[in-house]
């Protein structure tokens, strides 16, 4: 895999499926977790459930040869920093990783044009607006510029308020949506009818 021959990164384990994966996770403390979608014995999904109950917060991105939205959008639900394909470019990897290790969701614009897509087409009209109330307009804003790839400082530079201004924004939109991630907070703002196309 592309990622041995990365002189910046250290290959310190693999796993077959869920169970072994998170007895790695526990004795090997990575950095970061790219996880295949598909795992023997115990799902990509439910290895991510388990991390979230034992409160590992290690970054997990999605890395997989299967493009199913369903399963994309579980999968940033439960915190996934970022969902690629594995013919993904060198530089789209590379910036993915990243954005993890700083704790930021980078997703590419098709991801997020098919998220949106996704859950306009599973939503009846009159429920993708009944939660908007629930953040600022200027929240909104931050929230939009998260989902489209944007990180805390071109967020700033766009709104003209400072980084730390941004971050607090953050913080208010994970409250409010009981999320803590950047990924989570599109997800479940997508499927509660917060964020549109």
């Amino acid at each position: 895999m592309l990622l041995r021959q990365m002189t910046a990164t250290k290959w310190v384990g693999e796993a077959e499926e869920g169970a072994t994966a998170l007895a790695l996770v526990e004795k090997l403390q990575p950095d970061i977790i790219l996880m295949d979608l598909y795992m023997p014995q115990m799902s990509e999904l439910e290895t991510m459930k388990a991390l979230k109950e034992k409160r590992n917060e290690t970054p997990v991105i999605i890395l997989t040869t299967y493009n199913e939205d369903d399963l994309m959008i579980q999968g940033l639900s439960l915190g996934a920093k970022g969902y690629l394909l594995k013919d993904t470019s060198h530089e789209n990897l590379f910036r993915t990783i990243e954005s993890a290790l700083r704790g930021e969701a980078l997703l590419q614009p098709e991801i997020t044009a098919r998220v949106f897509a996704n859950v306009s087409k599973k939503e009846p009209e009159h429920e993708q607006h009944e939660d908007t109330s629930i953040l600022t307009e200027k929240e909104r804003i931050i929230l939009q510029s998260v989902a489209r790839g944007l990180r805390s400082k071109e967020i700033a530079f766009d709104m003209g308020i400072s980084e730390r201004t941004v971050k607090a924004h953050l913080t208010n939109i994970y409250n409010k949506l009981g999320v803590d991630s950047r990924s989570e907070a599109v997800a479940v703002s997508l499927e509660r009818g917060i964020l549109h196309l």
